[in-house]
């Protein structure tokens, strides 16, 4: 396979997976030698094994993060601090994208960033939607208060009111306190429950704060 040919059959593709390239009558072992060939020229990205990126000036679409990380572990999504950040509701720049999975634990370090998946029971494996990105890509990301209670399930004594403090949680009257508390409802965790009400509390001393001003 010629380099221009591989441009043209992942197209506009912001990421692609090697079982595209194998249809009709290749040679597997040879497409990904001619991958790792151009992995190594500097001509594509490698994320995991078999999924790429055409690297500039070859590169069409530049995939965002969140993309990157739902294909590179199938049925995850971009969660915690990650979500946090991108819904304005922490002030950090969060230099590492955390998303959420049933399967094990996984750490990435690539060209485009380093992916983080932590590891959640399938019965909590829920509370993420299917959201807009740059460049008409799309990504599962988790709802504003499910990434808050990812957040807080994953780090060991999270309920604590200092903890969550911490957090420096803003912008809190964007999130749906009713459905905080259902989702922790929900998972029947003394700790969530713990926490979520917290949240509400923090939240509604902000909104007294907010109407003195």
């Amino acid at each position: 396979m010629e380099f221009n040919n591989l441009v043209r059959i992942v197209g506009d593709e912001p990421v692609f997976e090697t079982s595209l390239l194998l249809a009709g009558n290749v040679d597997p072992a040879d497409v990904r030698r001619q991958l790792s060939r151009w992995t190594k020229a500097g001509r594509l990205y490698q994320f995991r094994r078999g999924l790429y990126a055409l690297a500039p000036p070859f590169q069409k679409v530049k995939p965002h993060p969140f993309l990157i990380a739902n294909r590179m572990v199938r049925g995850s999504y971009v969660s915690c601090q990650s979500a946090l950040a991108y819904y304005g509701l922490i002030p950090e720049y969060v230099p590492v994208v955390v998303s959420v999975t049933t399967v094990r634990p996984a750490h990435w370090e690539t060209p485009l960033g380093i992916f983080e998946f932590r590891h959640i029971k399938t019965e909590l494996l829920r509370g993420s939607r299917l959201i807009d990105l740059d460049g008409g890509q799309r990504a599962f990301v988790a709802l504003p208060e499910k990434a808050l209670l990812d957040l807080i399930y994953l780090h060991p004594a999270a309920d604590a009111p200092d903890y969550v403090r911490e957090l420096r949680l803003q912008n809190l009257e964007h999130l749906n306190l009713s459905e905080l508390q259902r989702l922790a409802d929900f998972t029947r965790s003394p700790k969530l429950k713990r926490a979520a009400k917290v949240v509400v509390e923090l939240a509604h001393v902000e909104a007294k704060e907010y109407e003195r001003v």
